[in-house]
């Protein structure tokens, strides 16, 4: 399995481009959940932001749409 291209539209990641894991359709993941800090809070602030599959957006890339924020371990 190989990686794919994506960027990240809307919340805390807009405009972040990573590599993801390829699904077997060659497309990411259908939901990504990305853990990281909300803002200058501390680690106690650390939150789940949700994000789910939307297209290939022409540059090689897939977008990733923002879902929500839920507390630590909430979305998995």
């Amino acid at each position: 399995m190989g990686e794919v291209s994506v960027r990240f539209i809307g919340g805390p990641a807009h405009d972040l481009v990573r590599a993801l894991p390829a699904g077997p359709d060659g497309g990411p993941p259908e939901r990504w959940i990305m853990r990281h800090p909300r803002g200058d809070e501390p680690v106690e602030g650390i939150a789940d932001h949700l994000y789910e599959r939307e297209q290939p957006d022409g540059t090689d890339a897939w977008t990733m749409r923002y879902v929500r924020t839920d507390p630590l371990g909430v979305t998995e």
